[in-house]
């Protein structure tokens, strides 16, 4: 059944995402730290609070546009199951929990903190990241490439 395969993926990912923000930003205390090497220049931890979307577009525009990410987060939310609710196989359910569960950890940021913790930062060969992002943020990525390429036309069955 699709909707139990988005929903215990969703489940998953919601709760790996809250596990790993308490334990690098509260735990860890990044958020007065700011900054921690873990591994220079692949992986730092660079703390990050995004109060917009990606890249920080649209932040810093007040509390009205905090509720609508977080109405529009719930929105997509509700329209990748329904869109993948007749999926067949297991991988655009899977993808499909990847991106609620993703959606839904930052929307808990949002409501608790008002901003996105982000902190993973990564750069390479020479090119230095500016950005960090979070879990939610790399499985949103990944399940919206797997709906891409897993979710099935309907028409072709």
């Amino acid at each position: 059944m699709p909707y139990t395969k988005i929903l215990s993926t969703a489940v998953i990912i919601f709760i790996l995402d809250r596990l790993t923000k308490l334990w690098v930003v509260e735990w860890l205390d990044l958020q007065n730290l700011y900054a921690i090497d873990v591994f220079p220049p692949y992986l730092n931890l660079r703390m990050a609070w995004n109060d917009g979307i990606n890249f920080g577009l649209f932040g810093s525009s007040g509390e009205a546009t905090r509720w609508i990410l977080i109405i529009i987060a719930l929105v997509i939310s509700m329209v990748v199951v329904f869109w993948a609710r007749n999926a067949k196989g297991w991988k655009a359910p899977i993808a499909a929990g990847l991106v609620v569960g993703g959606a839904l950890g930052n929307v808990f940021d949002r409501i608790i903190y008002g901003a996105v913790a982000d902190f993973l930062n990564m750069s390479c060969c020479g090119f230095w990241n500016p950005f960090s992002f979070n879990v939610a943020d790399a499985t949103i990525f990944i399940g919206l490439f797997g709906l891409i390429f897993f979710l099935e036309d309907k028409k072709k069955t």
